[in-house]
C-alpha cells in the first residue's frame, strides 16, 4: 500500500488557491480594467508609453491584474509589425534607493555573465549603464516597479527614467513605468517633479466588499476543489473574515485553502465552518509569528524586554519599567541602545501588529495619563521565535526565568 496517494475528496487541483496563479479572467475589477486598458493603449498605437501609477493595498488585485493585462497585451502587439515590445518587472521590496532600483534594472536587462555589482557606482553611472542597456534594448519597454514605495523619498530615478527622450539619453527606447503601491500615502510623499512625471495615470485598487470576494472564491473553488466538498456557509464565512478584515482576496483565498488543508489532513470529506474558524486562528499565529521575525534588531529588543517582564508576571508594564530590560538586553549583544522615546516607538509598532497588547491608563491629576504594555501572544511563541534569532541572544536572566516556567529557550 504506497505511503502517499492523490487527492480524491478535498482537491482537484490547489494550485488554483495560491498566491502565484493567475487566472484567466479577472473577477470584480471591472472599472479598474477598463482604466488600466486605456492608460496602456498607446503601446498598441507604437506611440510613446504612459506612466502608469497603481495604489491599494495588499490582496486587492493591483499585481494580477497587472500580469493578466500585460500577459495580453504582449500577445496582442506581435499583430503589428511596428510595435517591439519589452517588459522588465522588478520588485523593490528589499530595495531602498533609486540607486539600487537602477542597479538591479541594468542586470534584469544583462545576460547572466555580464551582471554588475549593485555597490560602489556613481548614481550617474548606474543610471547612464541603465540608458544604454534600454537603447540597446530599443521600441517599448514597460518597466514594473512592484512595491515601489520601498524606496521611500529617494525618488530621482522615477524623475529622470519619465525624461529620459526628452533630455536626450535615449532615441531608439521608449520607456514606461508602471509603479505598484501597498502605501496610500507613497504618493503624496513624492516630490512634486515626479509626481508630474510618474503619475501621469493613477488607479485606485479599493478593498473588497464580501460580495464580491465571495464571488472571487466561487470562481476559484470551481476549479480547486471536488464538486460537494464546501458545506453551505464556507465562502460566504471566508469572504466575511477577509472583508472585515482587510478587504484582501487572498487572505480569503488563504482561509478557503488552509481550511480545505485542515480537513484533508483530518481524512474527511467535507470542508465545514468550524474549518474555516480553525483556519483563521492557524494563519493569524503564523502571521504574527512572520511579523515577529521581520522585526528589527531594536524591535526584537524591545519584544525581549517585555518577554522578561511576562516571565515573572510583571506585565503590563509602564514603559519606564519596560526601558530597563530594554538597556540590558541591548547591553548584552553589544547594541548601543537607543533612548526611552525610539524604543516606545518600537513598543507602538509591536501593539499595531498584534504581538503586544496596549493600554491606557488615567490616573488622573496624580499620575496621569499612561501606556502599559503585555504580550498580546503566547509566551511559547515568543520564545521560539527569539531563540531562533541570529542578532539577538537572550539574556542569562531571561533564560533562567524561562528554565525555571519550564520553557527551553536554548
Amino acid at each position: 500500500m504506497p505511503l502517499f496517494d492523490r487527492d480524491t475528496t478535498i482537491f482537484r487541483d490547489e494550485d488554483v488557491l495560491r498566491e502565484d496563479y493567475q487566472p484567466d479572467s479577472i473577477q470584480e475589477r471591472d472599472e479598474e480594467i477598463d482604466a488600466y486598458k486605456t492608460a496602456l493603449q498607446p503601446v498598441v498605437n507604437g506611440a510613446q508609453p504612459r506612466n502608469v501609477f497603481l495604489y491599494g493595498k495588499t490582496g486587492v488585485g493591483k499585481t494580477v491584474a497587472t500580469r493578466f493585462l500585460l500577459d495580453h497585451l504582449r500577445r496582442d502587439v506581435e499583430e503589428y509589425d511596428d510595435v517591439d515590445l519589452s517588459i522588465v518587472w522588478l520588485n523593490c521590496n528589499n530595495l531602498t534607493s533609486s540607486y539600487q532600483v537602477a542597479a538591479n534594472l541594468v542586470n534584469e536587462l544583462r545576460p547572466a555573465n555580464e551582471q554588475i555589482s549593485t555597490t560602489g557606482y556613481p548614481q550617474q553611472k548606474i543610471f547612464d549603464m541603465l540608458y544604454d542597456e534600454l537603447e540597446r534594448l530599443g521600441g517599448t519597454v514597460l518597466i514594473v516597479l512592484d512595491e515601489i514605495d520601498h524606496i521611500g523619498d529617494d525618488d530621482d530615478l522615477l524623475y529622470e527614467l519619465p525624461r529620459a527622450r526628452a533630455n536626450g539619453y535615449l532615441s531608439a527606447g521608449k520607456p514606461g513605468i508602471i509603479g505598484i503601491s501597498n502605501d496610500f500615502s507613497f504618493r503624496s510623499g513624492l516630490s512634486p517633479k515626479v509626481k508630474d512625471a510618474l503619475c501621469e495615470e493613477e488607479i485606485h485598487f479599493s478593498p473588497y466588499v464580501a460580495s464580491e470576494l465571495e464571488s472571487i472564491l466561487d470562481q476559484r473553488a470551481a476549479k480547486a476543489l471536488h464538486d460537494e466538498v464546501l458545506a453551505d456557509g464556507v465562502l460566504p464565512l471566508c469572504a466575511a473574515l477577509a472583508a472585515q478584515d482587510t478587504g484582501s482576496a487572498r487572505q480569503a483565498l488563504d482561509l478557503l485553502y488552509k481550511a480545505g488543508d485542515l480537513a484533508r489532513s483530518q481524512d474527511v470529506a467535507e470542508v465545514t465552518e468550524k474549518h474555516v474558524r480553525d483556519a483563521q486562528r492557524a494563519l493569524e499565529r503564523g502571521r504574527i509569528k512572520q511579523g515577529m521575525v521581520e522585526l528589527t534588531q531594536h524591535g526584537h529588543l524591545s519584544l525581549v524586554a517585555v518577554l522578561s517582564l511576562a516571565l515573572e508576571e510583571e506585565t503590563p508594564a509602564r514603559v519606564r519599567e519596560i526601558y530597563p530590560r530594554y538597556r540590558s538586553a541591548a547591553e548584552y549583544v553589544g547594541t548601543n541602545p537607543l533612548v526611552r522615546r525610539r524604543m516606545h516607538d518600537h513598543l507602538s509598532d509591536l501593539a499595531m501588529q498584534g504581538i503586544l497588547h496596549r493600554n491606557t491608563r488615567n490616573e488622573g491629576r496624580a499620575g496621569g495619563k499612561y501606556y502599559v504594555y503585555d504580550l498580546d501572544v503566547a509566551v511559547e511563541m515568543v520564545m521560539d521565535v527569539v531563540d531562533d534569532l541570529e542578532m539577538v541572544d537572550l539574556p542569562p536572566t531571561v533564560v533562567r526565568q524561562a528554565e525555571q516556567t519550564d520553557l527551553t529557550a536554548h
